[in-house]
């Protein structure tokens, strides 16, 4: 979800869709002051009215694409835990739980398992709602200063539409069998920061409670081990961290919010989210697993298994050719719950933004630098408002038309492996972080 720019579908009863955002630089990829900035969301297209508009002259050719078939994993090694979609107000959002303990406690003391956290592979950190953490975890964390003023930190993170602003504290955090000890989270809607977000950080709606969210918290585990990366160790930079009276400030890589596979053991090189397929009427839930490690371990193989494979930025990001148009802004997130691309071909309605063709639709996107080379990407699209209306909450084929950008959200993961090679570290099949990847069968 690039942290979280959610767009409103007011008009097909969601609550929510995920999109857009930005996450953390890294040294490992860019220059010394690249930063993962969020990037501006654009809004649904609309044409003035509140029905739909379409490009009436189409003459792409209407080739349904084959369901990937790609079975999960299953969960139970200690490199592995369950995911689930099922009813939480928000359709398409993968959960899991982590633990959440004292630092430096080995995960061991006043602990606390927090569910329905989202999977994000597009976003670099973990993020839990203050108010999902019970007091006593929440008091056993400690907070981290600001290496100059000694105050407590804080951070906004800043999204296409909305902003989150809390406090920063470290915790052992325990996922399945993998330990990140002492790691920097952020706390959101933290009561003890009682200055409210500096102003440039106001941007949109303020992202603040489970309801906003429509979660717990967000796991961000994208190619990226920080949310800032170099550019906030060596100056300040607006808009991320600032300590507890509102004055922004530098904040060194270590004490960065930062991705939590980093500190694994054997198993911090990457992660694997795998989904199983679902209905293309929709499904009631779905089931996969993230997998820790890639060519760590007999259960997360790369190497060798003829994956589709991108060089990225710090981002995640890599280029797609769509309908003509060169798109250097192509990415798969899991946080974002529908696919966001933009095709005037295909009815869309002007309130929401979704595609609703009358039949199901087949489109083709090209996958630009990838190896193999020459590689095409089918998907399908089917009318929004009859899905919303099903109940269902998993959906392979629900779109949302978004300008400048090829967005792969939770209809792609479907039936996939997908893999995300982190910054600074290697894999056999991936070779150097960032990159991903991913097997359809």
């Amino acid at each position: 979800m690039r942290k979280i720019a959610w767009i409103i579908a007011a008009a097909l009863g969601l609550s929510l869709a995920g999109c857009g955002g930005g996450g953390g630089g890294d040294s490992s990829s860019n220059s010394n002051t690249t930063i993962n900035a969020p990037a501006g969301a654009s809004s649904p297209a609309t044409s003035g009215g509140t029905s739909s508009s379409s490009n009436t002259n189409n003459s792409t050719p209407n080739v349904l694409a084959a369901d990937a078939t790609a079975v999960p994993t299953a969960a139970g090694p200690g490199n592995t835990v369950a995911v689930t979609v099922t009813r939480t107000g928000i359709h398409n959002q993968p959960m899991v739980s982590v633990t959440l303990c004292t630092g430096g406690s080995n995960a061991h003391a006043n602990c606390a398992t927090i569910p329905n956290v989202i999977v994000d592979t597009a976003s670099f950190g973990l993020r839990l709602v203050s108010s999902a953490i019970p007091t006593t975890t929440l008091n056993a964390l400690a907070v981290e200063k600001d290496q100059t003023s000694k105050l407590p930190l804080a951070e906004c993170a800043l999204f296409g539409s909305g902003y989150a602003w809390g406090t920063v504290h470290l915790a052992d955090v325990a996922i399945s069998g993998e330990i990140a000890p002492n790691l920097p989270i952020q706390v959101i809607g933290d009561t003890a920061l009682t200055v409210p977000a500096p102003t440039e950080c106001q941007v949109g709606r303020a992202l603040v409670t489970t309801s906003d969210l429509g979660a717990n918290g967000i796991l961000g585990i994208g190619v990226s081990p920080t949310d800032c990366g170099l550019a906030c160790q060596q100056a300040p930079v607006s808009t991320y961290y600032y300590t507890n009276a509102g004055t922004v400030t530098s904040v060194p890589l270590s004490g960065q919010i930062a991705n939590p596979v980093t500190l694994f053991g054997q198993d911090s090189n990457g992660v694997i989210l795998e989904m199983a397929q679902v209905s293309d009427t929709g499904s009631a839930t779905a089931q996969g697993t993230l997998v820790f490690g890639i060519d760590t371990q007999a259960n997360n193989v790369l190497y060798g298994t003829g994956a589709t494979l991108m060089t990225t930025n710090a981002n995640g990001d890599f280029t797609s050719t769509y309908n003509g148009a060169t798109l250097t802004k192509t990415f798969f997130d899991s946080g974002s719950t529908v696919l966001f691309f933009p095709d005037l071909s295909i009815p869309i309605d002007s309130s929401s933004g979704y595609y609703i063709p009358t039949a199901t639709v087949g489109r083709t996107s090209a996958l630009v630098g990838a190896s193999p080379a020459s590689v095409s990407l089918g998907f399908n699209i089917a009318n929004g408002a009859t899905l919303n209306a099903s109940g269902n909450n998993a959906f392979n084929n629900l779109g949302i038309y978004m300008t400048r950008q090829f967005d792969f959200g939770m209809p792609f993961f479907y039936g996939r492996h997908v893999y995300y090679g982190i910054s600074g570290s290697t894999s056999r099949g991936g070779g150097a972080g960032p990159y991903v990847a991913y097997v359809s069968s």
